[in-house]
C-alpha cells in the first residue's frame, strides 16, 4: 500500500521555516511521504506569513493556487491567527474551501487535521526520522529556534498577537538539538527567535543542566555553550534578532575564536529618540551608537546587520536626517530599509501625521543610496585579506561561499575562482576554505583560494 503524500508550501521568515521543519519531521515520523508537485499530493499544507500586507497577499495567493491545483488544503502559520477589522478569520473569508486553519507553532493541531483528512498509514518507528529532524535548508546550515513569541508591543508590529508572549525553550533541549545538528554535518547554526537577547526572561533565567553541569536559561550562557559545541565540530554559530540590551556586551568576548561568529543581527528600526518612542521600541535604542562603537572596540572584526523603517508616521525631515547622520557614524555593514507599510491591527496606524507614500519611498531610496556607499567602502577594505568561507555552491568556473560577515539569503556572497593548479585546495559544498579577496563591490566579494 502506497504511503499517502503531503505537499508543503512554506512562506515567511526563518522562524516560520522552523515551524515547517517541525511539521515535516512529524509527518515523516508517522510514515507520510512528501510530494514535489500539486499533482502528486493527496493533500497540501500551506505555512503562511501575515506580517505586512504584501506577505498577507502572497499567502492568500499561495492558498488559492494550492486549492486550484490540488483542492485539499490545510493552512497554518501567522496569517491563520490574524483577523480582519470585523474580527473574522481572513483565510476562510477569502478561501472558504480550506480544510482547516491554525496559527503558528501548531504542530499538534496541524497533525490532527492531517489525520482527519488523510489518515496516517501505520504506527511510527522512531528510527524513521534522524535525530536532527527534517530540514528545509541545505545540509550544511540550519536554523535553531530558541524561543517563541515576544513580550514587546512595538506599535508597527502585530507578531505578538499571532505568536503570543515570549516562551523560551528549555536550555538542555536547545543544546541537544544543536549537538544533533552538528553531528549530522551542519557547519553553520543560525540562532533565531523574536528576541534572542530576551531568552530566559519568561522563566526568570531558570537553571537547567547540560552534560551534568548547571547552566542558566540565559542568552550569554547559551552562546558560550553553543560556542563550545561548535568548536568540537569545527562549525559556526551566527546570532540573529539580537536586541541591544546591555548584557549583549558579555556575548562579544565569545566571538574571538572563529566559532561564535563576530556578527550581530540587530533590528534597530530607527535612530531618533522621538521616533523610537512612537515605535515603542525596547532596549534604550537611543544608545545604539554608543553600544556599536563599544562593541567594535571589543572586537574590530564585528559585522553588524540591521533593518530600518523610513517614513514612520510622524517622521519629520529633521528626524529622518538624524537617522542618516546616525548611519554615517555607525557604519552598519549590512542594512535593509523598508518604507513604512501600514499593517492591519497595528497601533501605529492610529498615529498622527502619516507620511505620504511618495515621501516614504523617497526616504527609503536615500537610505539605501547612503548604505551603498558605506557598504562599498567597508567591503573594499577587505581586498587583499585572507578570509574563511563556507562553500554553498560549486560550479564549473567558480564557487559561491559566505564569510563570517554573510548570513545566507540576506547578505552578500564571496565569488571564488575555481583553482586550476594541481595541489590547490578542493572546493566542496559544506566545507570551509581560506581565500584571498581580490576585489569588491557594494554587496559581494571576489576571491582566489589560498
Amino acid at each position: 500500500m502506497t504511503a499517502p503524500k503531503v505537499g508543503f508550501v512554506s512562506l515567511g521568515c526563518p522562524k516560520a521555516l522552523v515551524d515547517s521543519e517541525q511539521i515535516l519531521t512529524q509527518l515523516r515520523a508517522e510514515g507520510y511521504q512528501t510530494a514535489s508537485s500539486y499533482d502528486g499530493a493527496d493533500l497540501v499544507i500551506v505555512n503562511t506569513c501575515g506580517f505586512i500586507d504584501a506577505a498577507v497577499q502572497e499567502s492568500l495567493d499561495a492558498i488559492g493556487e494550492a486549492l486550484a491545483e490540488n483542492g485539499k488544503v490545510i493552512v497554518t502559520g501567522c496569517l491563520g491567527a490574524k483577523k480582519d477589522a470585523a474580527g473574522d478569520d481572513i483565510i476562510t473569508k477569502v478561501h472558504p474551501k480550506v480544510l482547516a486553519v491554525t496559527g503558528p507553532h501548531a504542530v499538534t493541531e496541524v497533525m490532527e487535521s492531517v489525520h482527519l483528512h488523510l489518515p496516517k498509514p501505520h504506527d511510527p518507528f522512531i528510527d524513521l526520522v534522524p535525530d536532527h529532524g527534517v530540514k528545509l535548508t541545505p545540509k550544511h546550515y540550519a536554523y535553531l529556534k530558541i524561543s517563541e513569541g515576544c513580550n514587546h508591543r512595538c506599535s508597527f508590529c502585530i507578531i505578538p498577537s499571532m505568536r503570543g508572549d515570549l516562551v523560551s525553550r528549555r536550555i538542555d533541549e536547545v543544546l541537544i538539538e544543536a549537538e544533533n545538528l552538528f553531528k549530522a554535518g551542519v557547519k553553520e547554526l543560525l540562532v533565531i527567535s523574536q528576541d534572542t537577547s530576551a531568552y530566559g526572561v519568561d522563566v526568570k533565567f531558570r537553571t537547567g543542566f547540560w552534560n551534568g553541569r548547571p547552566i542558566k536559561t540565559h542568552m550569554t550562557q547559551l552562546v558560550e555553550a553553543l560556542g563550545q559545541l561548535a568548536r568540537q565540530y569545527d562549525a559556526w554559530v551566527r546570532l540573529h534578532y539580537v536586541y541591544p540590551y546591555p548584557h549583549v556586551d558579555h556575548a562579544i568576548p565569545f566571538m574571538g575564536d572563529g566559532h561564535v561568529l563576530p556578527y550581530l543581527d540587530i533590528p534597530m528600526q530607527h535612530a531618533h529618540p522621538d521616533v523610537l518612542k512612537r515605535m515603542k521600541r525596547p532596549a534604550s535604542g537611543e544608545k545604539n551608537l554608543e553600544r556599536i562603537l563599544n562593541w567594535r572596540k571589543m572586537n574590530p572584526d564585528l559585522t553588524i546587520r540591521s533593518t530600518f523603517i523610513a517614513g514612520f508616521p510622524g517622521e519629520t525631515e529633521a528626524e529622518f536626517e538624524y537617522l542618516l547622520d546616525f548611519l554615517k557614524e555607525a557604519q552598519i555593514d549590512r542594512l535593509g530599509c523598508f518604507a513604512y507599510s501600514p499593517v492591519e491591527g497595528a497601533t501605529a496606524n492610529e498615529l498622527a501625521n502619516p507620511v505620504p507614500e511618495e515621501v516614504r519611498e523617497e526616504r527609503r531610496a536615500r537610505v539605501m543610496l547612503l548604505q551603498e556607499e558605506i557598504s562599498a567602502r567597508r567591503l573594499q577594505a577587505k581586498v587583499g585579506k585572507t578570509v574563511r568561507v563556507l562553500i554553498d555552491e560549486v560550479g564549473p568556473r567558480e564557487a559561491i561561499g559566505r564569510s563570517a560577515a554573510d548570513a545566507p539569503e540576506i547578505d552578500g556572497v564571496v565569488h571564488i575562482k575555481r583553482p586550476l593548479v594541481p595541489g590547490k585546495q578542493k572546493l566542496a559544498v559544506g566545507q570551509f576554505a581560506d581565500v584571498v579577496v581580490t576585489r569588491a563591490d557594494a554587496h559581494d566579494l571576489w576571491a582566489n583560494p589560498v
